[in-house]
């Protein structure tokens, strides 16, 4: 970031600042918009998680919230998935994580001091410590990037969303990768691995034993280098198929799509196959990326034969596994689709002059949009976690 970029952000900063300290609003405003601290109005972190594969929450805006939220999350995944099965991992996580009292301080940046406060909420509502409008003049030059412009642009906020979204998916990989390690090799083996609870309660219809979401063809298509051990990337691709940049991972997802759809169990898809279920998936995924390519004809047969069609290079009338490989990602979305999906949304609401792009200023006049998984009511639900029905 050149010099110039620094002195514009500074000097914005300071004039924000300077216009929100002589601001004639009253308290009650100042509160809602700035900090969130009027006595209805409250920051406050989740309380419920979902541990299933498939969450696709909004991840926090904010890094030091993220970090927050994934320390009380460690602290329910463990009570629901350690402390019955694994005792001795309960034990040796809880003295980890309070450091023989405490519980541990955030990462990265400048972090709040756990013993200073009772409850994490405590120093979100402070605003000594935790101010909303000084969190948001911090974080915009490390979003406006490309380029340091003093504007965040979609594919920016793209960027900053995927950073925040890796890092948890990791997270709760590295922390899965401790409970299956039985012989605590850093590795996983076939054998070492346990489908989580809600897979092994579940019936054989259900979707995981199904599309053999959790049997070794999946392991072994997740071994990338065939060693027969999957290592933490390994592993985190296995969870996480959709993600993967391996090719026979992306392969075995194309099976079981080819499984999953093929009703008259032949090995392919037909194009009545197609059209009943899968055409639909892509055409929702195009048309929530604004990115539809294809006229819609008169026969609501049109688009889908010509995207059929476009598959299907060998013409012999049917899709192959191979065949799906160009459409596997807008039917089993990844996270950047997630990622994109968030950043639309908070640019939608936080554009003033609706130019596509956000300024400094912007974000400081709609601070509820970066906050608003965390910024309760206290006349809603405790769990009112995430964005506006219209994002779910």
């Amino acid at each position: 970031m050149g010099k110039a970029s620094v002195i514009l952000y500074i000097t914005v900063g300071i004039l924000v600042l300077f216009l929100i300290s002589y601001s004639p609003k009253k308290k009650s405003d100042h509160d809602h918009h700035h900090g969130g601290h009027s006595q209805h109005h409250r920051l406050k972190l989740r309380s419920s998680f979902n541990f299933k594969p498939t969450r696709h929450d909004p991840i926090p805006f904010d890094p030091l919230v993220a970090d927050m939220e994934r320390r009380r999350e460690d602290k329910e995944w463990e009570r629901q998935h350690i402390e019955h099965s694994h005792p001795e991992l309960a034990s040796h996580s809880q003295k980890a994580a309070t450091g023989g009292g405490h519980e541990a301080a955030p990462g990265h940046e400048s972090q709040p001091e756990w013993e200073d406060f009772m409850d994490a909420e405590d120093y979100l509502n402070d605003e000594e410590k935790f101010n909303v409008t000084d969190r948001l003049i911090s974080l915009f030059p490390k979003i406006d990037v490309s380029p340091a412009d003093g504007f965040v642009t979609e594919s920016e906020m793209t960027e900053w969303n995927m950073q925040s979204s890796e890092k948890e998916v990791m997270h709760r990989t590295q922390r899965d990768l401790v409970v299956h390690d039985r012989n605590k090799d850093g590795f996983i083996s076939f054998s070492e691995y346990e489908p989580p609870s809600w897979v092994r309660n579940s019936d054989n219809n259900s979707f995981g034993y199904d599309m053999g979401w959790w049997k070794e063809e999946h392991f072994n298509a997740s071994d990338a280098n065939g060693d027969g051990l999957l290592n933490l990337t390994e592993f985190n691709d296995f969870l996480h198929p959709a993600d993967t940049k391996n090719p026979k991972l992306l392969l075995w997802l194309c099976k079981e799509e080819v499984r999953e759809r093929d009703s008259d169990k032949d090995g392919k898809i037909s194009f009545e196959e197609f059209f009943h279920g899968l055409f639909d998936t892509v055409r929702s995924y195009e048309e929530d990326n604004h990115n539809t390519t294809h006229p819609y004809h008169d026969l609501p047969e049109g688009p889908a034969k010509q995207l059929f069609a476009q598959l299907d290079k060998d013409g012999d009338g049917y899709l192959s596994d191979v065949e799906l490989l160009p459409v596997i990602s807008k039917i089993h979305p990844t996270e950047h689709y997630y990622a994109k999906q968030q950043a639309d949304y908070i640019i939608s609401q936080a554009d003033s002059d609706k130019d596509g792009r956000l300024t400094l200023a912007e974000m400081i006049e709609h601070p509820y949009v970066f906050y608003s998984a965390i910024f309760d009511n206290e006349d809603d639900s405790d769990d009112d976690y995430g964005f506006h029905d219209e994002f779910r």
